[in-house]
């Protein structure tokens, strides 16, 4: 999970005014394209098991290498896009994610498949990466975070619907997430190219630190804890419907994209309630939700039962994991928080699938969902501490220039009472 300021390249700590967009398009598009390889990790991690010579264990390994390596993205530019540029980078991660992962779907060899799972996933997180810092100077992050999330579940969940019908094969997810990637490309144009070279950038005091160390290290410690149990359970879903369920591929498809649906109805809720709860009720609360319905899918035996769990799991999700975006992104409108959170996220994305799979050989389902949810009760704490003292902290916030018609200049507002931001995360 999995959870995400290169255009903030003018300002060193005070607000700038800059061209912007009402709706930042090319962003939502990159967060859609950053995190779809995440959202169809079920589908991607079981066709690699049915598909090639790997065993189920073998097969949540490779997908938790293609996470890792989007996790590794992250870290190496959370502080780096303003100076490299968003235009040029976002286009660098989406060639990556359209050669590795279409070159893994159009090989049958198991270390070609590899390679390109982890040029795919660095080119996943690097879009990530530029996606999530670009929604963090947003003047509202959350309202963009929301629109990005709408997005990526309604493309997964196409996805969950199509595939099945496209005979067998472990080449049918990557190619979509390559697809996507090649879709978004025209967009990068509105993007703007490096910006790092005014004055601002040469002077003597350098870059500003990190704002709210405490609480934004507390949140990245966090985050990989909260993410990994999301994914544990996420990675091996399709296994739990296949195998303990007793249900078909097709069946678990439909319940898949029905699930997505639901985390759609929750991400409009999430963005229709705002501010108005604060952070710390929909993240903890929240958190102890998804615990409940993590025990409930991983203990499924029949339809009903994994429907219930998966549908409720989903809505919920993507509700809190809007919340941890808008909390990562309050503690800095530069966006160098939700970055890094959102890459310590993916680190327990990357471990999920692996996790998830090593649990369920070891205990069963129902056990590692049990084991599961425990954790994300205990994780719920700080991160609901974190949450209460972040609603008292006042930010500037610097827009986005994307290269559209500059509007009238406006002054400096307060990011913590504008929204609550997604941090950058990966499912």
């Amino acid at each position: 999970m999995s959870p995400f300021a290169p255009f903030l390249s003018h300002a060193l700590g005070t607000p700038v005014s800059a061209p912007r967009t009402t709706l930042p398009w090319p962003l939502v598009a990159l967060f859609t394209a950053g995190y779809l390889a995440p959202y169809l990790l079920p589908t991607t991690v079981g066709r690699l098991d049915a598909a090639l010579p790997l065993t189920a264990t073998q097969a949540g390994a490779v997908g938790s290498a293609l996470l890792l390596a989007s996790a590794t993205a992250g870290f190496l530019l959370a502080s780096r896009v303003d100076r490299i540029g968003a235009r040029p980078l976002a286009r660098a991660g989406l060639v990556l994610a359209a050669l590795g992962y279409g070159g893994a779907a159009l090989t049958h060899a198991v270390p070609a498949v590899v390679t390109g799972a982890l040029i795919g996933g660095f080119g996943s997180g690097t879009v990530t990466a530029v996606a999530a810092t670009g929604i963090a100077a947003q003047r509202d992050p959350h309202h963009a975070s929301t629109l990005g999330l709408l997005g990526v579940s309604a493309l997964a969940g196409a996805v969950y619907l199509t595939v099945p019908h496209l005979g067998p094969g472990h080449g049918q997810p990557l190619a979509a997430i390559a697809l996507t990637a090649l879709a978004v490309w025209p967009l990068t144009g509105r993007l703007p190219g490096r910006t790092a070279d005014g004055p601002a950038a040469h002077r003597p005091e350098g870059r500003p630190p990190l704002p709210h160390r405490t609480l934004g290290l507390l949140l990245v410690a966090a985050m990989p804890c909260w993410s990994l149990a999301q994914n544990a359970l996420w990675g091996v879903s399709g296994r739990i419907g296949l195998r303990q369920a007793h249900l078909t591929e097709a069946t678990v498809g439909v319940v898949f994209a029905v699930a997505l649906g639901a985390g759609l109805l929750g991400v409009l809720g999430a963005g229709a309630i705002g501010p108005r709860l604060g952070r710390a009720v929909p993240i903890g609360a929240g958190t102890a939700l998804i615990a409940g319905c993590i025990t409930l899918s991983a203990s499924a035996a029949d339809l009903p039962t994994f429907a219930s769990g998966e549908i409720a799991w989903n809505l919920c999700y993507p509700i809190v994991l809007s919340y941890l975006i808008g909390l990562a992104a309050s503690l800095d409108p530069r966006g160098r928080w939700a970055v890094l959170a959102g890459s310590a996220s993916s680190l327990g994305t990357a471990a999920g699938p692996l996790a998830g799979s090593l649990l369920s050989a070891w205990a069963g389902f129902p056990a590692m969902g049990a084991v599961l949810a425990a954790g994300l009760l205990v994780v719920a704490v700080p991160m609901t501490v974190v949450a209460r003292r972040a609603g008292r902290v006042v930010l500037p916030v610097v827009e986005i220039p994307l290269e559209t018609p500059a509007l009238p200049a406006r002054g400096a507002y307060d990011t913590a009472a504008a929204s609550p931001l997604p941090s950058a995360s990966a499912r």
